[in-house]
């Protein structure tokens, strides 16, 4: 491989560039809002001026190209040790996922807030409660949530961040929309009434997993036998995180 592509390649995997791809997050902006309640779809609507919550999804990373929004860009994770939870690692200084949920939602529920402050901390909740249920963005810090753990995914150079983030969604080849309906057929997951504190246990729930994904790399050339093995927990995360999503929302907008 040429030098150049190789620094380039290094580069882009060093950094905390990904989430789930957009199918992914469309998959749970989808799911959402065909489980969210009639009253929460109207205020949606109307903070939105009518687009839906899979079309929002997105908006968050495609804010990281313009520099107004690098503030932002610590709000998509939360890097601590595999071996603890949560809440015995120090908050960081410039803000996490536990923290960017949880002022999107003071934002939304404050009546003193303006349309357009609750348009735009809508759109980064859809997608930053999408990012929470990728379990790669609570990885470690020193490898920036596995970018830096570099894998071979059908013989091309990657990442198992980006396997978990798209890589394998982009291989099963369904459309958001399809697969959305597929997995509300598949995992009937009423997830009960969000509260506040239910935040802090999902946390915890979702770095079990995110354990059991750093272990779970024998072979870095990876293919069909990855995506056999682990391919049912993106879709149980994916449709948890949509379910999960619905009941912030009704929290907010009931």
């Amino acid at each position: 491989m040429n030098i150049f592509y190789v620094i380039i390649f290094l580069f882009v995997s060093s950094l905390n560039l990904n989430s789930w791809g957009p199918t992914g997050h469309r998959v749970i902006g989808e799911i959402a809002e065909q489980n969210i309640s009639e009253k929460t779809k109207e205020e949606i609507t109307k903070l939105l001026d009518g687009q839906t919550l899979a079309y929002v999804s997105t908006f968050a990373d495609e804010i990281k190209s313009d520099d107004r929004y690098d503030i932002y860009y610590p709000w998509h994770y939360i890097n601590f040790d595999l071996d603890k939870d949560y809440m015995d690692t120090p908050p960081s200084d410039n803000g996490d996922l536990y923290i960017a949920i949880n002022k999107c939602i003071d934002v939304l529920k404050d009546a003193s807030s303006d349309k357009e402050s609750k348009a735009f901390h809508l759109k980064l909740l859809v997608h930053f409660v999408g990012d929470l249920h990728q379990p790669l963005h609570l990885g470690q810090e020193i490898d920036r949530g596995a970018n830096r753990i570099y894998v071979e995914w059908f013989g091309s150079n990657t990442n198992l961040h980006s396997v978990w983030d798209s890589k394998m969604i982009d291989s099963y080849k369904m459309s958001y929309s399809e697969m959305a309906y597929t997995l509300q057929k598949i995992y009937r997951n009423k997830s009960k009434d969000f509260k506040r504190e239910d935040l802090v246990n999902w946390i915890d729930q979702i770095h079990d997993l995110t354990q059991v994904i750093y272990k779970s790399v024998d072979d870095t050339n990876l293919g069909y036998e990855y995506q056999y093995e682990n391919f049912n927990t993106v879709k149980s995360m994916l449709s948890l995180g949509g379910y999960r999503l619905a009941r912030v929302l009704d929290y907010i907008f009931n």
